[in-house]
């Protein structure tokens, strides 16, 4: 969402606006509602920020109803209300208003205020993109090279993210290095992806942060440097990337970079893990599992294991079958355990598939098996800790 920047006023601004806005002047009164909103003058007073804004708005001042869609899509001296906030960058977006046509086609993309609709969007940011809008002109970019409301198409998508690229907007600029690091529509070139990750990085991007911090882990465009690699991901982590806070604690835990710390390892694991990221999941249930990091804990092993499993994960499920196998960290279930060691045997992991084939075998061979594979569950941070992804 397009919002604007602080207003600056002489001190004698106030009242002069105040005067002439009373008098109806729209550009007197968007003028105060600014004075109201954020400046250097007052205190702000977002109320009547709002109101001053919509009575300018109301008499068509395309920059005020652009302004006053973003002050309800946020909430902001009003009731929070997307269809109003719809309402009133579609005025503005009819008078050519560019940051309204950019913002209206992100509530069309996002499907807020209206049904998410991607080829509406994406008419929106090609209006606001002929107009010059980097932003929009990099989301059009976007929209091509991963087929968002139009087919895929590499060359237009190059083109929309370069030229967004060098106006400096950081999403055009990661955009464009994924386009190198991966050798579409140019020649694959590890160091130019690495370099516009760089200039988006420094404009604080936290997904450009987390590139930059792997590409320094694995030495690809760039010299290795695990330091570096700590130090970018960090950056991207305190900003809630939940990949880049996974990588955060794989460093940590492996002491890459940084001195080895477990318990910090699992913090961040912990963070990744609350957003839903299926490998800290496991490596968290793993930590707790072992002990490691933090005290051990077979039931919040047992429940992180579960939460990777339903993800998908062949380890976690063969893992949660051997507890509920041993009704380790809650009650046994034969029944889930042949559940989840199947899934874990369809996905390929060779000891469910060896655990399924011996069945049927001696109780004491069972017992044999089932135990190995206990062993092997608590040394699964040690032997299976997967490395970095991106």
């Amino acid at each position: 969402m397009k919002t604007p920047q602080p207003a600056r006023y002489h001190s004698g601004s106030y009242a002069w606006f105040r005067a002439a806005a009373e008098q109806g002047d729209p550009y007197a009164q968007f003028n105060l509602a600014l004075l109201h909103r954020a400046s250097d003058l007052l205190a702000p007073d977002p109320p009547s920020a709002y109101y001053w804004m919509e009575r300018a708005a109301r008499q068509g001042l395309a920059f005020a109803q652009n302004h006053l869609g973003v002050m309800l899509y946020t909430g902001e001296g009003v009731e929070a209300s997307d269809e109003q906030a719809v309402r009133w960058f579609r005025a503005a977006a009819l008078q050519g208003e560019v940051a309204a046509q950019q913002n209206l086609g992100m509530m069309y993309r996002n499907g807020r205020g209206v049904l998410a609709n991607a080829e509406v969007a994406l008419a929106w940011f090609f209006r606001a993109a002929e107009q010059g809008s980097a932003r929009a002109q990099g989301l059009l970019g976007a929209a091509y090279l991963y087929g968002e409301g139009v087919a895929v198409d590499e060359l237009l998508a190059l083109a929309w993210l370069r030229k967004a690229a060098m106006r400096n907007d950081a999403r055009a600029q990661l955009h464009l290095g994924v386009m190198y690091q991966q050798g579409r529509a140019v020649v694959a070139d590890a160091a130019q992806a690495v370099a516009w990750w760089r200039q988006a990085a420094a404009q604080q991007l936290a997904m450009a942060q987390r590139m930059l911090g792997l590409a320094y882990a694995e030495g690809t465009g760039v010299a290795a440097d695990a330091a570096r690699a700590y130090a970018w991901l960090r950056r991207a982590a305190v900003q809630d990337d939940s990949e880049a806070q996974f990588n955060l604690g794989v460093l940590l835990a492996q002491g890459c970079g940084v001195a080895q710390d477990e318990a910090q390892a699992c913090v961040w694991y912990r963070c990744a893990a609350t957003d839903g990221h299926m490998l800290a999941q496991y490596n968290l249930a793993c930590m707790y599992a072992g002990g490691r990091g933090v005290a051990r804990d077979a039931v919040q092993a047992r429940a992180l294991y579960q939460q990777a499993a339903e993800q998908g994960l062949a380890q976690a499920q063969y893992n949660l079958a051997v507890m509920y196998e041993q009704g380790l960290g809650g009650a046994p279930s034969a029944a889930m355990a042949r559940l989840w060691y199947r899934c874990a045997a369809q996905q390929g992991q060779a000891q469910a598939r060896q655990h399924l084939a011996g069945q049927g075998r001696s109780e004491r061979r069972s017992s044999a098996a089932a135990g190995g594979a206990q062993r092997c569950r608590r040394s699964a941070v040690a032997r299976r800790q997967p490395g970095l992804y991106g």
